[in-house]
């Protein structure tokens, strides 16, 4: 069938069979041109006219198209959507064709790979990830950020699970897996949103980037790096001289906060708007560079357990607090360093441009006074941060001395170079500039001699230099005086050998220009890329120093302390406060506590009512302890605590429909990854274990959740329930007390106080909370009989009471709780059974808990069954 299309449909069906998961962007001429089922989705996609062409067959071919120069903003539309374009150029010039121009693709854009444009975000990375399946079912597992460069591996074990939190808490946008991949495993990655998956099959090590694999020391992860490197070549098909040497890392080198954590916690966004506005990266970031705020974005994400590089952290925030005019310096010249990993980047890539170059400039010119003033701080930790601010000396005379200070956006018009820099280039110009200034002499000196006053000598790319005389004009001209070159309506056009001769010189100059500008501009491209290694480390220098004057402001600003550690794995937090809820509400508003948990005093089981700050309180300490373990200060007066290795969290509700997830499985599942990955050394937050079932059966759970971790894990827990009946816990565990927060009735309305005291709360306050959110005042008094009837009875469903003329009459009476039914009593009945039922008659159920009376209830039961 392809033979009957056109030679050109049967190019692109050639190129299109080997990219079929891609949009085909097929140059042709000024545009990109699509055609079939691509060019049917891309109409709906980009919102463009859909139309058809001739191919060689009796139906017309379906067919859009965008202008060339216009197709970065569509690329980007399609990537944000989770789509791959694959670009076709002409690799052939036209005019020494045979047949049809020859084309292939030249790059693969995916949402992994993005260089450019308004989805890359400067503040954050865009992670390319690659997991690769090893017979010993442990998992290698790296990820890429092409536009910096920076490349990581690590190895998993515990199961797929543990790769897919890996791979959510990177945020990849893309990963790189094997054509043979479970394809369960593949599903579950879509559920969780991956906007792209790849495939590539080749593993092997290359000789053009075996260097980048220095560092790694196990096949594996070489294996995991060459799959997600092969892949980059494959598709970006150019030089990728700008990629690091792989670093490895290991999970357990840092606090682990798994993804549901980290989305309960609300780190880096908030639940609700999916954005970073509310979230603590947004409390902290006072970053003034990008780089910066990649940095600390990943600091947040991966909070450190090595007690010593804590202490370095926490030892330049202080300095740098004691600091302030130095540090307001400081922030000055930051603002003024533009991205060097993404310009090292494009230098590398071949996308850079003149005006990415003065930035460069510009940002290394900042360096030397940068690190005069960070070694002057008073700290050894300090000096050996300048130490490290490379300024890069050689690159920054050589962008001074070649590149324009204001240069086109364009490498293809001109005026880039500086005057002086090449020789041959300034003769170029000089002709070109003085061939101008003796056109504008020549059009005066016509003037004068001739006398006519609108004479002008104009240029157009077709006829070259001319001059125009108008019809009405014509008789002033002497006969021969000038050559005919072009007869308009109203004018006519002339030329002279003279002209002609400064036209060729002019021409040839402005080209020669243009062409050797570009060499040069090459040239110097190629300089600056031997430089990228040193440009990239003096990024990271760059970065932590902006990650720590941003602690440091951010501390300064809003009172936070410095904490300290304690080996006894002691918990003492005085006046904490939740960071960001401190921010949104204003300092003065918000109600400090205090958290005091040790050795005796592992769980605290926290009551009260709804709305009165319980889940407030626990995100704050866990929050607290992040922030001490990134090297911020925290929002206390004092902090002491220990090094957790994990944060576990178990807070709100929500569906997980995508994978047919109910609340409460959700509640289990999340309250399972706790249980079994926790240890001692764990931070564990409850919030309302158990509410998604019956209340018999959520009691029994949360019980037992917290008698399990009591008595098996030992990690300092704070559990929050509305089930009062638990706090009798803490008189049969020995680690358990109870805590609450305070509320107090007013005039019939309850007054939250925010404040966490010692023992239980007496009661939940759920229906002043219902009158607090305006529900009917008539349901509001039918709670509350409601409520007293329950409390009185204990018996059940409070009946409403009837008008006597709406009254109905009363069915059969029902049976009271201990009364036997008929056939019982006719029934024999054993000694045995005689002596359990007198048992249960005899029993006073309202003097107990509701959990108590269920456990004795029960063990009768089991007796009379058996």
């Amino acid at each position: 069938m392809a033979a009957a299309y056109t030679p050109m449909i049967q190019q692109y069906l050639r190129v299109k069979a080997e990219y079929q998961d891609a949009f085909l962007f097929f140059r042709l001429g000024d545009f990109y041109e699509m055609f079939f089922e691509d060019a049917l989705k891309a109409s709906q996609e980009l919102e463009i006219t859909l139309t058809s062409r001739e191919g060689g067959t009796e139906d017309r071919i379906p067919m859009c198209g965008v202008p060339y120069h216009s197709a970065p903003v569509y690329i980007e539309q399609l990537i944000e959507k989770g789509y791959k374009v694959a670009i076709c150029e002409q690799t052939e010039d036209p005019k020494q064709a045979k047949g049809v121009v020859k084309r292939e693709v030249v790059q693969l854009i995916t949402p992994g790979t993005m260089m450019e444009g308004k989805g890359l975000q400067e503040k954050e990375n865009n992670y390319i990830a690659s997991i690769s399946v090893f017979e010993d079912e442990t998992f290698g597992f790296a990820t890429n950020d092409l536009s910096t460069g920076e490349t990581k591996v690590t190895m998993v074990s515990g199961g797929f699970d543990e790769v897919l939190n890996e791979l959510f808490m990177s945020g990849a946008k893309e990963v790189v897996i094997s054509s043979d991949f479970d394809g369960e495993w593949q599903r579950k990655m879509k559920e969780r949103s991956v906007m792209a998956i790849s495939f590539e099959d080749d593993c092997g090590v290359r000789g053009s980037f075996e260097g980048l694999l220095d560092d790694l020391n196990q096949d594996k992860l070489r294996t995991t790096s060459s799959r997600l490197i092969n892949y980059l070549y494959r598709t970006q098909k150019r030089s990728l001289d700008h990629l690091q040497k792989v670093a490895t890392y290991q999970i357990n080198q840092y606090m682990k906060i798994d993804y549901f954590s980290k989305k309960n916690l609300e780190l880096t966004e908030t639940i609700r708007s999916k954005g970073k506005k509310g979230s603590l990266l947004w409390l902290l970031d006072e970053t003034k560079t990008a780089m910066g705020g990649r940095l600390l974005k990943q600091w947040i994400d991966r909070p450190l357990i090595d007690e010593q590089e804590i202490k370095r952290r926490h030892s330049l925030v202080e300095t740098l607090m004691g600091s302030f005019f130095e540090r307001e310096e400081i922030r000055e010249k930051l603002k003024e360093v533009y991205d060097l990993e993404r310009l090292a980047g494009r230098v590398a890539f071949g996308n850079v441009n003149a005006r990415d170059l003065v930035q460069l400039k510009k940002s290394l010119q900042q360096i030397p006074i940068l690190k005069e003033m960070v070694a002057n701080l008073p700290n050894e930790e300090a000096v050996r941060l300048a130490d490290r601010l490379d300024a890069c000396e050689e690159v920054t005379d050589m962008l001074e001395s070649a590149i324009m200070e204001n240069p086109p956006l364009s490498l293809k018009d001109g005026n880039i170079i500086q005057d002086g820099y090449h020789e041959e280039l300034d003769k170029y110009r000089d002709a070109s500039r003085n061939g101008k200034t003796w056109i504008a002499q020549l059009e005066k000196q016509e003037r004068e001699k001739t006398g006519i006053r609108s004479l002008k000598i104009g240029f157009n790319r077709v006829f070259g230099y001319y001059i125009e005389v108008t019809r009405a004009n014509l008789h002033l001209l002497k006969e021969g005086q000038y050559e005919r070159k072009q007869t308009l309506t109203n004018a006519e056009r002339f030329i002279t050998p003279e002209l002609k001769e400064k036209e060729t010189l002019i021409l040839e100059a402005q080209e020669k220009c243009v062409e050797l500008e570009y060499e040069l501009f090459t040239s110097v491209r190629e300089f600056v890329k031997e430089y990228i290694p040193r440009l990239q480390n003096l990024a990271k220098t760059v970065s932590e120093l902006d990650v720590l004057q941003c602690f440091a402001a951010v501390s300064e600003q809003r009172h936070y302390t410095k904490p300290s550690f304690s080996n006894e794995r002691r918990v003492y937090i005085k006046d904490g406060r939740h960071p960001v809820v401190e921010k949104v509400l204003n300092a003065q508003e918000y109600v400090p506590n205090d958290c005091h948990m040790d050795a005796d005093r592992e769980m605290l089981l926290i009551t009260g009512p709804n709305m009165s700050g319980k889940s407030t309180y626990m995100r704050q300490i866990a929050l607290t302890a992040i922030l001490a373990q990134i090297g911020c200060y925290v929002p206390a007066s004092v902090a002491v605590l220990p090094i957790f290795d994990q944060v576990f969290t178990r807070i709100g509700a929500a569906d997980d429909l995508i994978s047919g997830q109910s609340t409460f499985m959700v509640e289990m599942l999340e309250a399972k990854n706790a249980i079994v990955n926790a240890t001692q050394n764990s931070l564990i937050l409850f919030d309302e274990i158990g509410r998604g079932t019956s209340t018999y059966d959520g009691m029994a759970l949360a019980q037992a959740i917290i008698e399990y971790i009591h008595n098996r894990i030992g990690a300092k827990t704070l559990f929050s329930t509305h089930y009062h009946e638990l706090t009798v816990l803490e008189e049969e565990l020995q680690k358990v007390n109870n805590i609450h927060v305070s509320a107090v009735e007013q005039n019939g309305r309850v007054v939250f106080l925010h404040k966490i005291k010692e023992g239980a709360a007496d009661k939940s306050y759920g229906i002043h909370v219902a009158q607090l959110a305006e529900l009917p005042n008539e349901l509001i008094v039918r709670a509350n009989e409601i409520l007293t009837g329950l409390e009185s009875s204990n018996s059940g469903p409070v009946k409403k009471e009837i008008p006597a003329s709406e009254k109905v009459e009363e069915p059969a009476a029902q049976l009271s709780f201990f009364e036997e039914p008929e056939d019982v009593k006719k029934s024999p009945i054993s000694s045995k059974e005689k002596k359990i039922i007198d048992k249960v008659k005899g029993l006073d159920i309202l003097d107990m808990t509701p959990l108590q009376a269920l456990n004795t209830l029960y063990e009768l039961h089991k007796k009379l069954k058996n």
